[in-house]
């Protein structure tokens, strides 16, 4: 590299987008992934060590740090650090790329390959990778947004530890806005900046987790804020509603107004008002509240407040949750509504309230004495008589025969009870003929 190919690659950095000005260069930089990258973890054991270190497949949501955990392994290893992108690399660059690595082989060295959006390698492309990363040619870091058991072949996956990046929580990105414009270097940090915590926060907040999009936003801020007449860049809550193009609601995740919140949201769906339980899960999610807390909030209404009157709500509560899981923020939106409308509209019944007239009897009774015939005969039905007497209800018509299941001394006593609501109609009907 020649003096002025120096000048126009550093003249490049400081002109790059904040978000790439800032992309950290050391582990101990790295914001968030405290699942995998927190002390004593072993893929931070990986890295800082550089001794052995595994092929690997991350896995996460845009702006949560993928390319830039692999440029940290390419700025700590002393291995070779090869980058390919699949969205424009072929075969031959791949076959070219093992035939470095070979000879890096011979040199004593290993190489490593960070393969971005490796789900856009199509199966041959995968296939021609395989061989190599088996016998240790090559050290793969694929990074990707889609699901790599789905989206990579089984064999790749099999061969590589897959680590999922979780979106960055509203902490991380305050932190990271604070560093960038503190930072003197990379960052505004020989400007005067006066940022209010409530305009950090709503920056963070319309992030979704992503660094990416928080940083280009704070760019965008600074950028076309005009100083003060003491040279001074202020940017206020408006100006942050600006930059993000979001009206910042009155939302404290903390406070009133999200447990006022929540509440309205819980006794809509109670109400089987569809309507008001879709405005108050828009309000939530616009206002960055964690689509998981949502999401725990219908399983319990599904049960509390459904229950047997239609059992498939904790079923659609489920399945959208585990939806919200794979897609993420934005599209989960959709399973969100989904399981809203779907609790709203069931059939209502509290009935499974019930369990808690038995655990408090429970308590009242303490210990009680299981009957005879309901004892576990398998290992003292022979000398103590365990299980004598019981009758097996598949040996009778209907699958069904009278018998005493409680303890004796609280034979006939009821707990549960069917609505007269939805499937519990005809529960209530099978109980009635039981009697």
């Amino acid at each position: 590299m020649d003096i002025f190919e120096y000048q126009g690659n550093e003249k490049l950095k400081k002109q790059a987008p904040l978000a790439a000005r800032m992309r950290p260069i050391t582990i101990d930089e790295y914001i968030g992934q405290e699942h995998i990258l927190g002390p004593n973890k072993i893929l931070r054991q990986a890295i800082e060590s550089d001794r052995f270190f595994p092929s690997i497949v991350l896995w996460g949501p845009p702006g949560t740090g993928k390319t830039t955990l692999a440029t940290i392994i390419s700025h700590t290893t002393k291995s070779a650090f090869e980058i390919i992108s699949a969205v424009t690399a072929g075969v031959s660059d791949i076959r070219q790329l093992v035939a470095k690595a070979k000879q890096n082989i011979l040199y004593g060295k290993r190489t490593i390959v960070l393969v971005d959006e490796i789900h856009r390698f199509n199966k041959s492309q995968q296939d021609a990778l395989l061989p190599h990363v088996e016998n240790g040619t090559i050290t793969l870091i694929g990074a990707t947004t889609e699901n790599p058991y789905f989206e990579v072949i089984s064999a790749l996956v099999s061969r590589s530890r897959v680590f999922s990046l979780k979106p960055l929580t509203s902490a991380h990105l305050v932190k990271l806005l604070t560093r960038a414009i503190q930072d003197k270097d990379r960052g505004y940090g020989n400007h005067t900046i006066d940022i209010s915590q409530e305009a950090l926060e709503h920056l963070a907040s319309m992030a979704n987790g992503d660094a990416r999009s928080a940083l280009n936003t704070l760019e965008l801020a600074i950028e076309s804020t005009p100083m003060s007449t003491n040279g001074t860049i202020i940017i206020d809550l408006a100006i942050a509603e600006e930059s993000t193009q979001k009206r910042a609601l009155r939302y404290d995740k903390k406070g009133d107004e999200h447990y006022d919140t929540v509440s309205a949201f819980i006794k809509s769906v109670r109400g089987s008002d569809p309507d008001a339980a879709l405005y108050w899960l828009a309000k939530m999610i616009y206002a960055g509240e964690d689509p998981k807390f949502i999401m725990r909030r219908l399983f319990i209404l599904a049960s509390e407040d459904i229950g047997m009157a239609d059992p498939l709500g904790i079923v659609v509560a489920s399945s959208c949750s585990r939806a919200l899981e794979w897609c993420g923020l934005p599209e989960a939106q959709y399973h969100l509504a989904h399981a809203t409308v779907y609790l709203a509209t069931a059939n209502k019944s509290n009935t499974m309230c019930s369990y808690f007239k038995a655990l408090e009897l429970v308590e009242k009774e303490g210990k009680t004495e299981v009957p005879i015939h309901l004892r576990d005969s398998s290992r003292d039905g022979k000398h103590l008589g365990h299980g004598k007497d019981y009758k097996y209800p598949h040996d009778y018509p209907n699958h069904w025969v009278k018998q005493n299941y409680m303890p004796t001394k609280l034979t006939g006593t009821k707990f549960y009870k069917p609505s007269d609501q939805g499937y519990e109609i005809k529960i209530k009907e099978r109980l009635k003929l039981q009697k």
